[in-house]
This record gives structure tokens, C-alpha cells and sequence, in this order.
């Protein structure tokens, strides 16, 4: 891009004509700062008001354009103190329509009987006529047309920012850009894609001249910016090993099979192969990235533990990242009860240990001592030397970015990795978001386990509800309560922790031992409060959604979640697994407050299923990407304009285009990549840092 548009992309919004300091700060709630940022922010929809409609052919409820000729003058009635409506007839050759404005009193002196206009506006059918209230309205004749006969964009906004201010300050700003915006995408991808031109996309994604030109326009940008994330995380998979001269682990047959033997049950037909994917990758000289997705209980930690043993033998040491204190206990206890006879030396790193703590841990490490380490964010410090490391292990993958792989990945030389999720995701979702990786799936459960039962209840079984969990007590198991918030807002109606976990200490269950955990706590008051809960010493755990990916506690056996309307389907599936994990039956209750389809519907895909991949997908379904999937948690760059539900189609041309330019040019080297690639790291930017393309 030439330096010239680059700096006028770069300006504050306030250089664009229209916006003060006040109007900027508004635009800033917006996430709008520069030109660039007001280009890239897309219209969440469109009103078409192209189309024109015969009076006769209105219908009630719709919002249409149509044309007619004023016949009465604009009457006005004093309906009470403060509330004052004027109105008038208008009509055409089919028929009659009243227009009715509320306290609007210089419309008496705006239409004259005889003049032509233009209206648009919601229709309401009125006993033997129709009756449009607050029009927008153009005279015919008066020039180019700016609020009707065109398809006009409709923004998220602000308290203060109305539509029309919205679209002004977007024109003044495609003024000062349109013509001089470069092409970044090659000709050849282009003309293959039959991508329209950059300066054609950003006008009519805006202010499209027809439907044709908004579709061909949405298709190229989407297209461009799913294009410039693939090639992002394809190049990261590049720099992170693909091609690089790996590790070539030993068979360790004999120990491996031993191991088996005696963890007390079969693996499932998913883990064994899954195992085999894992065992080929190990053996083989090219670098492992690989993504183990398997739902809540699926056993993805046994088979962790044999990629770690297998390294361990072959002369290597491992490391198992995981995002709580906690889970990183709970992984250390469980992988030293299973390799108690391997002759494997565990050590664990977590932020509350004490420093000489520490400086033990890293010290043992860093000679070579320690075999494996189960450790948290205190993995990433630049103190955490490895004697030979050999294999990198995360789990939960949403809460550590590629960034940290990375970090991890380079104390040792070039070391396979396994990146560990119990999220669901629909798979060919999956295999494009995670193009960076190497995906097997374990979508199998344990023989044994039973399934949680779900139900769906309201307020008026509060007290029903109560004595359930009082008797799951008395049987000697734990509860779980979870709420979406954690302080009272006015704003929302929904219970917070807090406020519950008072209630329910103080009122509900005065009598039984009540815990509290939830985001605003430290680290180390959550763990606290959380390894009690493990250890048995709370009955009821109240939480927010921190304990989403939290604690093995095979003793909880009821999960109630609050105002569970509020949550994504995929996450409240989540949270129904930290139940079920021992060999009681176990129930998920779910109180929902909402009286909307949408929330019925998805409540009972919770009712009916428990298959963790199936809910996604109705999840992505119902929601669409951008609450289901919030891309920055997963470390990759915002979408601004692709819906990764609607455009699958595109996402896989893009990824296609994207593998056959790396192909060619893997560092993005030749002449025509250059634009291209200067996209794709100011995209990453943060997270390309030591790698091929920076």
C-alpha cells in the first residue's frame, strides 16, 4: 500500500468531516479510532428501500417505499398535555394511506396539497385503511435521492450516535478513500475467485447500488479477510515445524504395554486411535502439531499420559500446561498414581509455590532430573530451563494463543506438541480454524458412564429444586450452582453470584457449608476455595463460569445453572461435564427465565443431547459465530465482516487459495505476495513474532 492512503487510514476519525471530539468519543464505545477502523465497520444489515409499492399492496407489519401525492393538509390533534399528532392523507392511483408524526410540529410547514414524495416506513393496517407512523420521507424531484430508492446500511450504534449520522460521517470517509484503497490480493487470485476490485467493495458493502453489487462486494471481502487468516496460520504451522527435522521418539513397545496394563481399564476404540495418530507423528522426523478434541470425559488425559511416557523413555522430558492451579494439581496426583511403577520423575510449578519452592523445581528441571513437568502460566518464564525437552503438552487450547505454543516450543529443540480441548467445535469448522495444527478427535465416552440428566425448569420450581439438592447432599455428594454474573446490575436482570451465594448461605441452606468462586477473585483465593471443594470441605460451590474448565471432583453430582438463557450452548454443555465424572448418576438443572423461541429451542438441545459435537453445531446454528466462537479468546485476529457459520464455502475456497500461494512462495517473497504479506502480519500482529513471515 502507498505511504499516502496508509497515513490517511492511520488518521484519527476526527479528520474525517462530521466528527468533533464529542462525536469521536461515541464512535471510540464503537471500537472506531481511525479512518481505517470507521472503513472496516461493517453494516450488521441492510434496509432496502429501493423497491417501490403500490398503496393497495401494502401489508400490516411490513416496512416499504412508496409514492404518492399529498390531498389534505397536516391536521393536528392535542391528544393530552406533552403529546400533540399530525397527520395527513397521501395517495396514489390504488389507493389512500394516513401519515401520522408524533410531536413533529414543523411538518405543518413542510408538505403542501398536490406535492409528490417518497416514504418509507412501518405500515399498520387500521380497521379499512393503512396508516404509516413516522416516515422518512424525500420530495420527488428535489435532486439525488439519500434516505429512499436506495439500500441503505444499518450500523451497530451507541446511545447518541443515530443511523443517519452513522452513514454521513461513513460517506465523508469513503470519499476521502475510495480510488486510492490497493489491491493486496494477487490477479491471479482474483481472476480465479472472481474477487471484484478493492475500491468496488468498499463503496457497495457500504452503500450498495443494487443487491448484485452488495453480494459481490460481501463475497470479496469476506473472502479476503478469511484468505489473510489462513495464510496467518499456515505460516505460523510452518514456523512451528512443518518441514523442520523433528524428533524421532523410539517404539518403547514394552513399556507402553505395561503401562496399559495396569491403569485398570480398556482405552475406547476413539483413544486407540487417536494413539495411533499421536505414536505415528512421535515416530516419525517431521515436528508434531497436533489438536486432541474430545469432549468433557472422553479421556483425553491417558492419552497425554502415554505421549509423555513415551517420551520420558526415548530420553526426552515433557511438559503439560493446563490454565488453573488446581487442574495442574489434579493432573500432577493423577499422572503420578499412573506412572507409579514407570520409574518417571513428576514435578510440579505452579505461581503459589514459594520461591525456594521454585528455584528446587527449576534447578532439577534444568539438570535433567525431572522427567516431566505439570505446570500453569509459570511454564512461559525465561527461568524455565529444560535439560532436553522433547514434548509440549497444553490443555484447554482456548485459553493459551499460538503465541505461548510458541514460547513453550522454543525451550527445547524444535519439540513435538500436543494441544489438548474439551470445546467442541464442528469438525470442518475445526480443520480450518485450526490450520495451524494437526486435528484427531476422540468421539467415543468410557464404556460405563452414565449419562447426566438434563432438565429444564422456571422459577416456580425453585423450591422443588432446593430439596433435590438438599437430598443429593444428605446422600453424601456435592452441587454445583453457577450464575452468569458477579455483582447485581441494573442493566441486566440475572442473578449474581454474589448476591446468590448470600442468599443461599444465609437463607436456602444456612445449615451446609457454601463456597464462593468467581473472576474477580485472586488466583490464589480461587484455588484456595476450589481445592476445598475437591477435598470435600464445601457442599455447594457457588460460581461463575470460571469453573468451566476447572476441577475433576467425581463426587459432584448436581450442576444448576442460573439464568442459563444467557449462556452459549456449547459453554452450558461445558459446564454440565464437571458433573458425571465418577460412577453416580448425575443431573444438570437449568433454569431458564427467558420466554423467547430462541431460548426454548436451545434448551431443549440440551434436553436431548449429551453429544458434545452435536450441541456445537446447533450452537453455531442458532447463534452464529460470534458469541459461540469469540475468535480472540483462541488467539486469532477479530472478524469484522465473515460469519464462519454462513461462510463456509468461502472459508474453504480461501483456505485452498491460501495453500496454493504458500505452496509457491513460502515466504511470501515474490513481488506480487508483498501487499499481501504485509496484510497478514499487521493482522497477527503480536503473534507472527519470531516467525518465517516476520
Amino acid at each position: 500500500m502507498n505511504s499516502g492512503i496508509d497515513d490517511i487510514l492511520k488518521k484519527s476519525i476526527q479528520c474525517i468531516k462530521g466528527v468533533a471530539e464529542k462525536r469521536s468519543k461515541l464512535f471510540h464505545r464503537l471500537g472506531v479510532f481511525s479512518v481505517y477502523d470507521l472503513i472496516t465497520f461493517f453494516p450488521r444489515g441492510y434496509e432496502d428501500r429501493s423497491k417501490l409499492k403500490k398503496i393497495s399492496q401494502m401489508e400490516n407489519g411490513e416496512e416499504c417505499t412508496f409514492e404518492g401525492i399529498v390531498i389534505s393538509k397536516v391536521a393536528e390533534r392535542r391528544i393530552r398535555r406533552g403529546l400533540s399528532i399530525y397527520q395527513m392523507y397521501v395517495k396514489d392511483d390504488t389507493g389512500t394511506v394516513m401519515i401520522t408524526w408524533f410531536n413533529q410540529s414543523f411538518v405543518k410547514k413542510v408538505f403542501n396539497v398536490g406535492e409528490h414524495y417518497i416514504f418509507f416506513g412501518k405500515v399498520i393496517g387500521k380497521f379499512k385503511y393503512f396508516e404509516v407512523s413516522n416516515p422518512v420521507y424525500e420530495k420527488v424531484g428535489s435532486g439525488e435521492y439519500k434516505n429512499t430508492m436506495r439500500i441503505l446500511p444499518v450500523y451497530s450504534s451507541t446511545a447518541g450516535l443515530s443511523q443517519n449520522t452513522i452513514r454521513t460521517v461513513m460517506e465523508n470517509a469513503l470519499e476521502l478513500v475510495v480510488g486510492k484503497l490497493e489491491e493486496s490480493i494477487p490477479d491471479g487470485i482474483r481472476k480465479e475467485y472472481c474477487l471484484c476490485e478493492i475500491n468496488y467493495a468498499f463503496s457497495n458493502i457500504h452503500f450498495p447500488r443494487s443487491e448484485e453489487d452488495l453480494n459481490n462486494a460481501r463475497y470479496r471481502l469476506v473472502f479476503e479477510e478469511l484468505f489473510i487468516l489462513q495464510l496467518g496460520l499456515l505460516s505460523i504451522k510452518t514456523a512451528l515445524g512443518d518441514g523442520k527435522e523433528g524428533i524421532c521418539f523410539g517404539t518403547h513397545d514394552k513399556e507402553l504395554t505395561h503401562f496399559l496394563a495396569n491403569i485398570g481399564f480398556e482405552l475406547t476404540n476413539a483413544q486407540k486411535r487417536v494413539w495411533k495418530e499421536i505414536e505415528e507423528d512421535m515416530e516419525s522426523t517431521r515436528v508434531m502439531n497436533r489438536l486432541v478434541q474430545g469432549d468433557v470425559g472422553s479421556g483425553k488425559t491417558i492419552i497425554a499420559a502415554l505421549a509423555l511416557l513415551k517420551a520420558v523413555k526415548s530420553g526426552y522430558q515433557g511438559i503439560m500446561m493446563v490454565p488453573t492451579e488446581v487442574l495442574a494439581k489434579q493432573h500432577y496426583e493423577t499422572l503420578c498414581s499412573l506412572m507409579e511403577k514407570s520409574g518417571v520423575a513428576l514435578s510440579l510449578l505452579v505461581g503459589s509455590q514459594t520461591a525456594k519452592q521454585k528455584k528446587e523445581v527449576l534447578s532439577r528441571v534444568e539438570a535433567g532430573e525431572v522427567d516431566i513437568v505439570i505446570g500453569t502460566h509459570a511454564l512461559l518464564e525465561d527461568n524455565v530451563k529444560f535439560y532436553r525437552l522433547g514434548l509440549v503438552i497444553t490443555d484447554e487450547q482456548h485459553r493459551f494463543g499460538v503465541r505461548q505454543r510458541a514460547v513453550l516450543s522454543g525451550k527445547g529443540e524444535n519439540p513435538d506438541v500436543v494441544v489438548m480441548t474439551a470445546t467442541p467445535i464442528p469438525r470442518t469448522l475445526a480443520l480450518i480454524l485450526y490450520g495451524d495444527l494437526d486435528i484427531s478427535i476422540i468421539d467415543e465416552l468410557p464404556s460405563g458412564r452414565k449419562p447426566i440428566k438434563t432438565y429444564v425448569v422456571n422459577n416456580s420450581m425453585r423450591d422443588r429444586i432446593n430439596r433435590f439438592i438438599r437430598k443429593n447432599i444428605l446422600e453424601r455428594h456435592q452441587v454445583y450452582i453457577v450464575c452468569p454474573l458477579v455483582e447485581e446490575s441494573d442493566a441486566i436482570e440475572a442473578k449474581s453470584a454474589l448476591e446468590l451465594a448470600e442468599k443461599i448461605a444465609k437463607e436456602d441452606f444456612k445449615d451446609l457449608r457454601v463456597g464462593l468462586v468467581h473472576g474477580k477473585m485472586s488466583s490464589l483465593d480461587k484455588d484456595n476455595v476450589m481445592q476445598r471443594f475437591a477435598d470435600g470441605e464445601i457442599d455447594i460451590l457457588v460460581s461463575t463460569t470460571v469453573i468451566e474448565v476447572g476441577i475433576n471432583v467425581p463426587n459432584a453430582t448436581v450442576m444448576v445453572v442460573e439464568n442459563a438463557e444467557r449462556f452459549g450452548l456449547a459453554q452450558l454443555h461445558q459446564l454440565r461435564g464437571r458433573v458425571g465424572r465418577g460412577g453416580y448418576q448425575s443431573y444438570c438443572i437449568l433454569y431458564n427465565e427467558s420466554k423467547s423461541k430462541i431460548a426454548r429451542e436451545r434448551m431443549k438441545v440440551m434436553e436431548n443431547s449429551t453429544d458434545g459435537f452435536v450441541i456445537s453445531e446447533k450452537d453455531l446454528e442458532i447463534r452464529g459465530p460470534g458469541e459461540f466462537f469469540g475468535t480472540r479468546q483462541h488467539g486469532l485476529p477479530e472478524l469484522k465482516i465473515a460469519n464462519l457459520y454462513r461462510d463456509m464455502d468461502i472459508l474453504k475456497k480461501a483456505q485452498e487459495a491460501a495453500t496454493e500461494v504458500l505452496r509457491r512462495d513460502k515466504l511470501l517473497r515474490e513481488e506480487e505476495n508483498i501487499k499481501l504479506k504485509g496484510k497478514i502480519v499487521e493482522k497477527f500482529k503480536g503473534k507472527l513474532k519470531d516467525i518465517s513471515l516476520n
